[in-house]
């Protein structure tokens, strides 16, 4: 087997941008950028294929990276990523341990403030625990993945209508079609520090476009997850705008969606 990297990247000079983040397997960059180009060219022996395109947007991004990928084993990642020197090993020894595996989730260190998952053991991702677990820690067998036909939105991320959520909704996907999922408590980088290309704080486009998200992630159990969420997380994230109205926020998203 081998591992090769799918990097969605804004502004990046490629070559840079490989030393940055210390690649030493093959992989595939999508860089958004004011022009289109494309160049090849090798670090520690491996190619790396650079595509600059004017497209916007985080899931058509990672959509053109799977359409070119060609590799057994690929792994989503973004600019901002450092890698392990032994990341690939780390990676193909966990699929070769478990052949069962379709995907893979691994850890990638982040600041205590920005971390959203961090993964202490072994186990099986269902679509119940799923929506945590950012695009960066999904490995996945390439064959599996173009069976289910299975792509990111174009609506949620970075440079998308709403917010964020295509993660959740690709990993919602693959569970949904049969993918067998699983997670491992291998930490194969760490993320440095930059500002956030969707997050301006807990406004009124923050709920309304998280009820969006949960209408298409969680279905009948949206307003029921939307309020346990808001319950949950309200001291942090309900200072300026009161639970309550952040719950309406969702709901009014929710109708969107429904449209």
């Amino acid at each position: 087997m081998k591992l090769q990297l799918l990097v969605s990247a804004v502004g990046e000079e490629p070559k840079q941008l490989a030393e940055k983040m210390n690649l030493s397997t093959e992989a595939i960059i999508i860089n958004q950028t004011d022009r289109f180009h494309y160049e090849e060219f090798e670090r520690k022996g491996r190619k790396i294929k650079a595509y600059s395109f004017q497209e916007k947007g985080v899931g058509l991004s990672r959509n053109n990276a799977l359409l070119r990928a060609d590799s057994e084993i690929c792994l989503f990642s973004d600019e901002d990523i450092v890698y392990r020197d032994d990341y690939e090993k780390l990676v193909l020894d966990e699929f070769q341990k478990n052949p069962d595996a379709d995907m893979i989730l691994f850890n990638v260190e982040v600041a205590p403030e920005r971390r959203t998952y961090y993964i202490e053991d072994y186990g099986r991702v269902k679509w119940y625990n799923s929506g945590r677990y950012p695009t960066y820690s999904f490995a996945f067998r390439l064959e599996k993945v173009r069976k289910k036909n299975v792509t990111f939105s174009l609506l949620f991320g970075g440079g998308a209508k709403y917010s964020n959520g295509e993660d959740s909704l690709f990993l919602k996907e693959c569970i949904e079609k049969g993918l067998k999922v699983y997670k491992a408590p291998v930490s194969i980088g760490a993320e440095t520090l930059r500002e956030s290309t969707w997050f301006r704080g807990y406004n009124e486009k923050f709920f309304f476009d998280r009820g969006v998200l949960y209408y298409h992630l969680y279905g009948k159990l949206k307003k029921l997850i939307a309020l346990r969420f808001l319950l949950k997380h309200k001291s942090v994230m309900c200072q300026e705008i009161p639970w309550k109205q952040a719950y309406k926020l969702m709901k009014d998203g929710m109708r969107e969606a429904a449209e």
